[in-house]
């Protein structure tokens, strides 16, 4: 690892022909590849980003909860999340995305940032609004890449004042809006007369809805709406950045006017991991209460990486997708390969 003037961060994986560049304090990543050489598929190495869950308690209780998130919701303890954290370092993560459950009602979560930076990782972290008081705040503005609010019904009167209070600490503050075929009209919208406090945040981050401890049929391919969000989005024109989650990038090479330079595709057992409050690890945050995990207690994070079957398995499950023929298969590797019902595309399920 190096660290040039400008701040920016290169790691060297000279056995996979790439490198990595990331600036701590804009956010900036990018892989380098080799010159002549294909881009990597994933790094054997160990994850660039880690999500992790430091608590399941949330006092909302949404009834489309995936992870089922409650008052009743146990922490991790700041030991168990200190093991992570070193065993992070020692394999070159970058970045951790704390959730939960809500991340910042965790009783040690300001030691919990102080231990991620002092390890030289950049967090960031989702809220969904609760307990953000002056002094988590401060402790965000001071330690974290970014802070995510989720976005919930009624959206104006319950964001408003949150995005006030955040922003006034001088925090990058993103929305993150969960997609369904109920609240993508709400979405259309916003795009077409954004409310005015989406002036004062960064990006909004569309999230593609994932039936996942959920008896609702809100899945955003069911909508007849869909093809007019992404015109929207094509359209838009205000200050205000859109991004997306990589579930779903097979809407996004269907139907979006992107250059391709900006497509991300599902990362999970390639770039990234989740680790639950349980010190269960998993390729992705959505097969929590599955079998496709290696248990952190038992067994190094490196080992899980390179050898539990099931990432091996999930990152097959990519590479081999069913998806030949399709122009943009190069571009979305199959969209998700653990809920093919979230695709956006034709994709047969």
């Amino acid at each position: 690892m190096q660290q040039t003037m400008d701040g920016n961060i290169i790691h060297e994986y000279p056995n996979q022909n790439y490198s990595t560049v990331f600036n701590k304090s804009t956010g900036f990543f990018a892989r380098v590849e080799k010159f002549g050489t294909p881009e990597p598929f994933w790094a054997m190495s160990g994850p660039e980003l880690l999500d992790i869950s430091i608590t399941n308690y949330c006092e909302r209780g949404c009834d489309f909860c995936y992870r089922d998130s409650n008052q009743n919701g146990h922490h991790i303890s700041l030991n168990d999340y200190k093991n992570i954290i070193r065993q992070a370092k020692e394999i070159g993560v970058l970045q951790v995305a704390l959730g939960g459950g809500n991340p910042n009602q965790h009783p040690s979560f300001i030691q919990i940032l102080e231990e991620t930076v002092k390890a030289g990782i950049v967090p960031s972290y989702t809220s969904n609004g609760m307990g953000l008081n002056d002094e988590v705040l401060i402790a965000t503005k001071k330690y974290c890449g970014a802070l995510a609010i989720s976005a919930y019904s009624p959206y104006e009167n319950y964001l408003e004042n949150i995005v006030a209070s955040v922003t006034k600490f001088g925090i990058k503050t993103n929305i993150h809006f969960l997609l369904t075929n109920r609240t993508i009209e709400k979405a259309i919208s916003w795009l077409e007369n954004p409310p005015y406090f989406l002036q004062k945040v960064n990006a909004i981050i569309f999230l593609n809805y994932k039936p996942i401890n959920s008896g609702y049929n809100l899945l955003l391919k069911d909508s007849d709406l869909l093809q007019c969000f992404f015109e929207q989005v094509n359209n838009h024109r205000s200050h205000l950045k859109i991004g997306f989650d990589s579930c779903s990038i097979s809407g996004i090479v269907s139907y979006l006017d992107v250059n391709k330079i900006f497509y991300e595709s599902c990362e999970a057992a390639r770039f990234s991991a989740f680790i639950s409050e349980d010190l269960k690890m998993y390729p992705c945050s959505f097969m929590v209460n599955t079998n496709n995990f290696g248990d952190i207690k038992t067994t190094s994070m490196l080992e899980i990486w390179q050898q539990n079957e099931s990432f091996v398995a999930y990152r097959n499950k990519i590479l081999k997708n069913n998806c030949n023929g399709c122009s943009s298969e190069k571009e979305c590797k199959g969209g998700c390969h653990f809920l093919e019902c979230v695709n956006l595309c034709h994709k047969p399920v």
